[in-house]
């Protein structure tokens, strides 16, 4: 809930009012005191403190650092630049698990801590000229000025969002993509590695090892996608799952939208971690069968209704909607200001 809280404050205090920058300051400012407080913690009260301290920081950098990214990265690579989001982030959970591993055998008490503790347009085409590393940007510059001339006319990004037809498909991907990537099952094979491992008879060490063993593989099927996204496309889940909800949407709403597929995605973390120890004792394997059918249902929805967006442009991502066979029936060229009202 407190991620869910930081990406509400990140928006309208962070990437509505200062921008992507900023919001992900702030955001590495509450990893910083949460994860001070927990190390330093001394009763249960300084652990639920600094737990919460860090939620709000995921919910500040999952808000910002994907479509930061995402408007960033050369449209050719823009799919490596965004997994590798995701990439540091399986890198942090299997050190993590390895520091866990390590720290586990430290018999003087404090090992514990040591897991837990661990607007003007010539500037802007002189930045774009640095980031490109080209001296000819005139085009991308001018669908970017376009593009952040319409999103200035937009005054309630929300209300546009959820009010404009035009809009439906990506409030609807903003909303089933996140929801659908945590009924894979794999966050909570990740919360509950250890714990499953000792249900299959391992002892307390080979357990944690398993953990870590199972990070390692995250790690490596991450590389997998930084290497295939931008060659072969986007039809996978894992890192994709904040990939393509950060770029198909114009800028006039994409800010309100990758709030949608965080809020999704950390309601449903919550939800199915919540549940799962309960629902695993009662169905047992079947539990994991549950994982499958979800798996192979998500893949009929991605593989029919998800654009493929390798190599366009994301202030031209417009077009891939236009040609879609079921998302084109709700553009229309009607001003969304006007559409909202």
């Amino acid at each position: 809930m407190a991620a869910m809280g930081g990406l509400i404050f990140g928006y309208d205090i962070g990437i509505k009012k200062y921008g992507r920058k900023v919001t992900m300051f702030l955001g590495g400012l509450f990893f910083l005191f949460g994860a001070v407080l927990n190390a330093a913690a001394v009763h249960i009260s300084m652990l639920i403190l600094g737990r919460i301290l860090l939620g709000v920081g995921v919910g500040f950098a999952n808000q910002s650092v994907p479509i930061y990214l995402s408007e960033i990265a050369p449209y050719k690579y823009r799919g490596t630049f965004n997994v590798l989001f995701q990439l540091a982030i399986t890198v942090g959970i299997l050190i993590a698990n390895i520091v866990n591993f390590l720290t586990n055998k430290i018999s003087a008490g404090w090992g514990w801590r040591v897991s837990l503790g661990g607007g003007k347009s010539e500037e802007a085409e002189q930045l774009l000229k640095k980031i490109r590393g080209v001296d000819n940007v005139d085009a991308e510059l001018k669908d970017l000025v376009e593009a952040s001339e319409a999103s200035n006319k937009v005054e309630h990004p929300w209300k546009v969002l959820l009010r404009v037809r035009k809009y439906k498909p990506q409030l609807i991907l903003s909303t089933l993509i996140p929801t659908f990537q945590q009924l894979t099952g794999i966050n909570v094979i990740m919360f509950y590695a250890p714990v499953l491992f000792q249900t299959l008879g391992f002892k307390a060490n080979a357990s944690l090892m398993s953990a870590v063993i199972t990070g390692a593989v995250n790690v490596g099927a991450t590389f997998i996608s930084v290497y295939c996204t931008d060659r072969y496309g986007t039809f996978s889940w894992g890192p994709l799952g904040w990939l393509i909800p950060s770029e198909i949407s114009p800028l006039e709403v994409r800010s309100a939208a990758q709030s949608v597929t965080v809020s999704m995605n950390m309601l449903f973390t919550f939800a199915v971690a919540q549940v799962f120890l309960k629902v695993l004792c009662w169905m047992k394997f079947g539990l994991f069968i549950f994982f499958a059918a979800f798996v192979f249902i998500m893949t009929l929805f991605v593989y029919s209704y998800v654009p493929e967006t390798k190599n366009i442009p994301i202030e031209e991502m417009s077009r891939v909607w236009r040609e879609h066979w079921y998302w084109k029936n709700y553009m229309d060229e009607q001003s969304p200001a006007k559409e909202a009202v």
